[in-house]
């Protein structure tokens, strides 16, 4: 047995008991590989990450994301969390009011912009390793609402069809009429088991353009049950996606796009998070989501 340090964060906030959770361990040299699995379920947070010095001397540090079903290749409040975490520890020394970082994840090297005030981190904004991609033809709509224990009127159609999407992890985007659509939307497992059997998407993003803060363009949740996730507070790596998604529909055709998404309130985990696009002819060329990180716990575990 060996005694691993973890700081415990909650992602997407600056208030404490909200966003997203996130334990991090900081030098995950030594853990066993078939405990890191273990170790993420022991937390039970949607997401835990292990850090690593980085395989090439150019980049930051190497940083494997776990869920408590599976690793993933990128994961977006992993990413913005442990730079938080790693900055505010001193990991990683702050370089003036802006630092930058690079990550490497298995989607690829990400990019991280770290925000000090008076040599403190406040933001971290990630840039996504790859562009939005459009993945094949959703469900039926009539099949999504009773997926989502919605009506078929809740969802949106034509140009606001349901659509699968991925920066490096997929998601099936559907969009629905309002707010309060959002807040009834239940995944019924048997109907999503039948529905999403073997599809490029399994984790449902429900969003509405409907915020409640002022500020706040979009109210969102997000399902995964395929990984073990009945439903995320903040989800980074679908925000990118988003990202995408609201582009290809956006008047705007040039320029960076900015959108503030509200997530987790139905779970009571007020997440608060901040995507931007570069579009050169309605193009995507760049996506960024960033937020804010509050320090929580810290502690060892002892992992043989």
């Amino acid at each position: 047995m060996a005694s691993f340090r973890y700081i415990t964060c909650d992602v997407f906030t600056d208030t404490p008991f909200g966003g997203n959770q996130l334990a991090v361990f900081p030098d995950a040299r030594g853990i066993p590989e078939h405990r890191l699995l273990d170790v993420t379920r022991e937390f039970n947070f949607s997401e835990a990450t292990f850090v690593y010095p980085p395989a090439h001397a150019a980049n930051t540090r190497k940083v494997r994301i776990f869920t408590p079903g599976a690793e993933l290749p990128f994961a977006g409040h992993p990413t913005v969390g442990t730079a938080h975490v790693l900055a505010a520890i001193g990991d990683i020394p702050l370089t003036g009011d802006l630092t930058r970082i690079v990550f490497e994840e298995g989607v690829g090297n990400v990019p991280v912009t770290i925000r000090s005030a008076r040599g403190v981190p406040v933001f971290a904004q990630l840039s996504a390793a790859k562009m939005p991609e459009v993945g094949p033809s959703a469900p039926d709509r009539a099949v999504l609402a009773r997926v989502l224990s919605l009506e078929v009127d809740d969802l949106l159609d034509d140009a606001w069809m349901p659509q699968a999407l991925s920066c490096g992890l997929p998601f099936l985007f559907v969009p629905v009429r309002d707010r309060a659509a959002v807040g009834r939307a239940r995944v019924r497992i048997d109907a999503w088991e039948t529905a999403f059997k073997g599809a490029w998407a399994t984790e449902v993003f429900v969003f509405a353009l409907d915020g409640e803060r002022a500020g706040s363009d979009v109210r969102a949740r997000m399902f995964a049950p395929a990984l073990n996730i009945m439903e995320d507070p903040a989800t980074g790596s679908a925000n990118a996606a988003l990202a995408g998604y609201l582009a290809a529909r956006d008047t705007r055709r040039n320029g960076t796009l900015r959108w503030v998404v509200e997530q987790g309130f139905e779970m009571g985990r007020p997440s608060i998070i901040e995507v931007e696009a570069d579009v050169s002819d309605g193009v995507v060329g760049a996506v960024r989501v960033g937020g804010a990180t509050v320090l929580m716990s810290e502690g060892t575990m002892e992992i043989g």
